[in-house]
């Protein structure tokens, strides 16, 4: 096969020069979502390897490196298609609650990201098989009604001008009113799915944070400023809107900044056409933490020392509980409390 293109930029924060390389198993090299993938590249490399886990999965890699240019792999998922929700994650009070992965890992690259301690590698992969996971899904909807999060272990709206994905899922999701989707991102890719028309049961759900924290921990991650533009968009196009204020971080002054955050928030959206809200601290795995600390040997997020219960780590109960319970105040000032989640 021939190489094909450089990536366009995704948006105007993400300009390193990506994926100088590209993976693809075997067994899907022509499926049709491979095909419009590498028409956005040219003059890479292609290497065709027999499964993804052979480049991915390998030992002895440095995430924290691979970042700085992480290559694409593309491949198809043969099982775990639909996995239950984590009990660390908010189910919006849904009974059947579930999270796919359509991308694993993501473009940014966030210090506190969870994701450099659940891979071993900070490649992004792809997979073209989407319909299959379309499939599974329709299983599950003949049991019961599903609440689906769709944009969990990546950022899908980030992917988009490359793959689609949203573009699909909006599609899928048009059939299936016992459906109910979320996509999270922090992107500002709202445009490329500005013409798509908005749905009752999909979910826009951006993460906000305050700018202190997007420039020194939120590495390529658009600004506070260009999500609030792009959420504002979204709620222009009659899209239901979540505000994730999650994860929370305990830093110098973060009263102030989170204070700041909710005040350029409600001065700069509608108050009243915010779908919900959720609040939560950073927490994560205890398993993955060892394994991000070792990534990140200098970070000051994740070397605080963390109170572990169950297997989380997190801050301690009474740190935990003031910082939810002063955001939680902060907003409940612009929507009604029934309308947020802690």
């Amino acid at each position: 096969m021939r190489g094909r293109g450089t990536l366009q930029k995704l948006n105007k924060n993400l300009f390193n020069p990506y994926f100088s390389h590209i993976y693809i198993e075997k067994n899907a090299l022509n499926h049709p979502n491979t095909s419009k993938i590498l028409n956005h590249f040219s003059k890479i490399e292609i290497i065709e390897i027999n499964h993804y886990k052979d480049v991915f999965s390998r030992s002895h890699q440095n995430f924290s490196l691979q970042k700085q240019s992480p290559k694409l792999i593309l491949a198809i998922k043969n099982d775990n298609l639909i996995y239950k929700g984590a009990s660390v994650c908010e189910d919006f009070g849904n009974n059947y609650f579930y999270y796919t992965s359509t991308i694993m890992n993501c473009i940014y690259d966030c210090e506190y990201c969870y994701l450099q301690g659940m891979y071993t590698s900070a490649n992004i992969v792809i997979f073209v098989n989407i319909e299959d996971i379309f499939s599974e899904v329709e299983r599950l909807l003949k049991k019961h009604p599903i609440y689906l999060c769709i944009s969990y272990d990546t950022d899908i709206l980030a992917f988009e001008n490359i793959i689609g994905y949203g573009n699909k899922w909006i599609n899928f999701a048009k059939k299936h009113n016992d459906l109910n989707v979320e996509l999270r991102t922090k992107s500002a890719n709202f445009n490329s799915i500005k013409n798509v028309e908005p749905i009752e049961n999909i979910i826009l759900a951006w993460t906000l944070s305050p700018n202190e924290i997007i420039k020194k921990y939120e590495k390529r991650t658009p600004s506070l400023q260009d999500r609030l533009l792009a959420i504002n968009e979204a709620i222009d196009k009659g899209w239901k809107v979540r505000l994730c204020f999650d994860p929370m971080l305990y830093v110098k002054e973060w009263k102030k900044y989170y204070k700041n955050l909710i005040e350029a928030t409600f001065l700069n959206l509608p108050r009243e056409k915010i779908h919900d809200i959720s609040i939560g601290v950073f927490r994560v795995s205890k398993d993955y933490l060892k394994k991000m600390r070792k990534q990140r040997f200098d970070s000051v997020i994740l070397n605080y020392p963390f109170e572990t219960v169950d297997g989380i780590c997190s801050y301690d109960y009474k740190l935990s509980e003031n910082m939810i319970k002063y955001v939680y105040q902060l907003i409940k000032k612009y929507v009604p409390e029934e309308k947020i989640y802690i």
